[in-house]
């Protein structure tokens, strides 16, 4: 098994909106999205995706790339469940370790899109999580966003992840990863090979101020325990701290086009820098390859339609020779 991925996995609607308004503060840091209240407003568009999530995009694009990929998430015993278990099956996805319990309901969120942005609504189910039995040592172990009372598998987890000493552990967190705290998921952080987050990310994770410099906060997530650190900044691209302490820097990759959805944009650029380095890349060429996937990803609705397989990166790579990542 190359890679098996954990995490919460989800339905979600996309709901364009055409009657609403953006309020932003003076420097453009804290925006809400705003409509009439107590009214019927149309939207222009409903689109489902299924069985997506962070973990859930991560092990599509791995299989996608060519990797034996799994996923261990949860969904009910529901109509949304089965659809993403069959989801997973078409791409490729193991989905032995998959499980579906009685009495819980498949998460199911709500995609707010407005422009460039989007908002999400989102609801974890309390699934009775525990840690699985695998069949073979994976290469790579991808972890990700989990729900509110997930604390105590991740525990569980970093016990389990011992009967694998020589798997590598990528752990880009969720929401509620972050909430937990760096002090509760301490042990995690410290058998990280790999970390990722965007620089709003970095910033609460370490509890401070917008506008901090990325050196320190790429040194600073290392301390944390993390053998590379990759923290993303929107347009300015990615940036990293590879284990000899030098920093990358991978510029968006070259795409013309305005982003038209940017939902998983940034589970594509981690799941695909991760699969890179699987396949024997350099830490420069896996970010390269993320940043063209995570581009492709953003012009289609969703965070797996646009994933590319590894012959379609490798062309795009191949049209851009001056694409590359330098040093800070």
């Amino acid at each position: 098994m190359d890679f098996f991925a954990v995490g919460d996995i989800v339905t979600e609607p996309f709901i364009r909106l055409k009657d609403a308004r953006v309020h932003c503060n003076i420097n453009d840091e804290e925006c809400e999205i705003c409509m009439r209240w107590g009214d019927k407003i149309p939207y222009e568009s409903a689109t489902v995706c299924a069985a997506v999530g962070n973990a859930s995009n991560a092990a599509v694009s791995a299989a996608r790339l060519g990797l034996s990929s799994a996923l261990r998430a949860y969904v009910g015993k529901d109509g949304y469940g089965a659809e993403c278990l069959e989801v997973l099956r078409t791409e490729g996805v193991d989905t032995e370790y998959m499980v579906t319990e009685d009495g819980k309901r498949t998460n199911y969120h709500f995609v707010l899109w407005y422009e460039s942005q989007r908002t999400i609504l989102v609801k974890h189910e309390d699934f009775s999580y525990s840690v699985p039995t695998l069949s073979t040592e994976p290469k790579w172990v991808y972890l990700s966003s989990l729900a509110q009372n997930s604390l105590p598998y991740h525990h569980a987890l970093l016990q389990w992840l011992q009967k694998y000493p020589a798997a590598r552990l990528a752990f880009q967190p969720g929401t509620f990863q972050m909430k937990l705290g760096k002090e509760a998921l301490a042990g995690l952080y410290a058998r990280t090979d790999i970390f990722f987050c965007n620089k709003e990310e970095a910033e609460r994770i370490l509890g401070l101020e917008a506008g901090q410099k990325m050196q320190d906060l790429l040194q600073q997530i290392h301390a944390l325990g993390p053998k590379i650190v990759v923290i993303t900044d929107d347009a300015r691209g990615g940036y990293a701290l590879d284990e000899s302490g030098a920093m990358l820097h991978c510029p968006r990759y070259p795409d013309p086009r305005p982003a038209y959805e940017i939902t998983g944009a940034g589970d594509a650029f981690a799941s695909t820098t991760v699969v890179a380095l699987a396949l024997g890349k350099d830490l420069g060429e896996a970010l390269r390859w993320g940043a063209a996937n995570a581009s492709a990803v953003l012009q289609e609705i969703g965070a797996q339609k646009g994933l590319l397989t590894r012959a379609q990166l490798e062309e795009a790579l191949s049209k851009v020779p001056e694409f590359r990542v330098e040093g800070l």
